[in-house]
């Protein structure tokens, strides 16, 4: 694949990684793009991020299919930092010898703090100022913490292109290079699994942004992200997914997740669930030692609803709902409703440290829990399936359904 033309003298020029698998954590099962793009102006050529170290090369080819020197840029804009965008920044520098470099003082820092150049002619931005490369002009936006501190967006008022460094992007390997071109279902799919995984812990900067972008008025027909398409059919899709999800709004489901030793536990995650079903929402049950935490953060973001389960291992939970909850509590989910259950042999202390996720997660308790000793009765069952409804009620009157 080589350079894209995405519009008059504005090109796709970065990478596609479709073997990458892990992202520090988080399972890239689709793969990832680094996008980096090149504005060639009558008076300026900027380069607009780069990309991963190892895909450097792939940069170079592609700017030369559309300028030839790679020396004929004269700007690069720097719009996050993280290795995956600025792994390559150096050899960049050293291949292009901008004029200047673009980037707000934070990206200035974690630049000198990555590559120890305190010589690269940086220029410090802030949110309003603009530069002009000819016929356009590249305004600039400071979006920090979303979702590094460097962070900022870069916005072409003449061809209503927001390039957004990671914000609306989304770990997605393709052959295509615009929004509909791609499958929507998979593609959405990979969008919600960004938001949940990335940038929900940071969903009050999300709101920022998004009322920053309204105050300033820009009309945007494009979105250019830093990974996965580019954004031209479901613009208005897209910025209302980002506006739902970081107001923590939700759909009414109900997610059971849970593990087991002995299968007690699980017979409860069973009823609860059936429980859930009987009273008329969507529900989905998830056993952690064979569920992916990522596609489940996903699962997370959209659900009201959330049943916990896990036996009493050494006075604590199975550590697979530990691992879980552990990082599901890193990503501060927000206004869910839950209520935690799980089996026990002579201690039972799991539904307490469950209850102490659900308060550091801010999630209303619908009941104080319900564990049981050894193997659960008929009547325990039928127990975990009231409360199964329980949750679902509550959850409808959530919604509004």
């Amino acid at each position: 694949m080589g350079a894209v033309k995405i519009k008059d003298g504005f090109y796709w020029v970065g990478a596609v990684d479709w073997n990458v698998r892990d992202f520090h954590g988080y399972t890239t099962h689709r793969g990832s793009t680094y996008n980096a793009y090149l504005l060639t102006d009558s008076e300026k050529t900027v380069l607009f991020d780069t990309v991963k170290a190892g895909f450097f090369e792939t940069l170079m080819t592609h700017i030369r299919e559309v300028i030839g020197n790679p020396e004929r840029i004269d700007y690069l804009v720097i719009n996050h930092i993280e290795p995956d965008h600025g792994g390559a920044i150096a050899r960049v520098v050293e291949a292009v010898k901008p004029e200047k470099i673009f980037c707000t003082r934070n990206a200035r820092l974690g630049m000198i703090g990555y590559f120890h150049r305190e010589d690269w002619p940086f220029v410090e931005v802030k949110t309003g100022d603009e530069l002009k490369t000819g016929t356009r002009t590249i305004k600039f936006i400071e979006t920090p913490m979303v979702h590094w501190p460097d962070s900022m967006v870069s916005y072409i008022p003449e061809d209503k292109i927001l390039i957004s460094q990671d914000a609306f992007g989304e770990h997605y390997a393709t052959s295509t290079r615009f929004d509909d071109e791609a499958n929507f279902c998979e593609l959405f799919q990979e969008v919600a699994k960004y938001y949940a995984n990335i940038v929900l812990p940071f969903s009050p900067q999300v709101q920022k942004v998004l009322k920053a972008i309204q105050d300033l008025k820009l009309e945007i027909e494009m979105i250019c992200p830093d990974h996965g398409v580019i954004w031209r059919r479901h613009v208005k899709e897209i910025v209302e997914a980002y506006d739902r999800w970081s107001r923590y709004e939700a759909k009414p489901r109900v997610l059971v997740i849970y593990d087991t030793m002995w299968a007690s536990t699980e017979m409860m995650a069973w009823a609860v669930y059936e429980g859930a079903v009987k009273e008329g929402v969507e529900a989905e049950l998830f056993k952690l030692s064979v569920s992916d935490e990522t596609e489940l953060m996903a699962e997370v973001l959209e659900a009201k609803g959330l049943a916990f389960g896990s036996p009493t291992l050494n006075n604590g939970l199975l550590p697979t709902v530990a691992g879980f909850t552990t990082y599901m509590k890193g990503l501060r989910p927000r206004k869910k409703l839950g209520f935690s259950f799980g089996s026990y042999g002579w201690s039972g202390e799991a539904v307490k440290h469950l209850n102490k996720i659900f308060e550091e997660t801010k999630t209303e308790l619908v009941h104080e829990g319900f564990k049981v000793k050894y193997r659960p009765t008929v009547e325990d069952l039928k127990q975990c399936e009231e409360l199964g409804r329980l949750l679902a009620r509550r959850v409808k009157e959530a919604c509004g359904v």
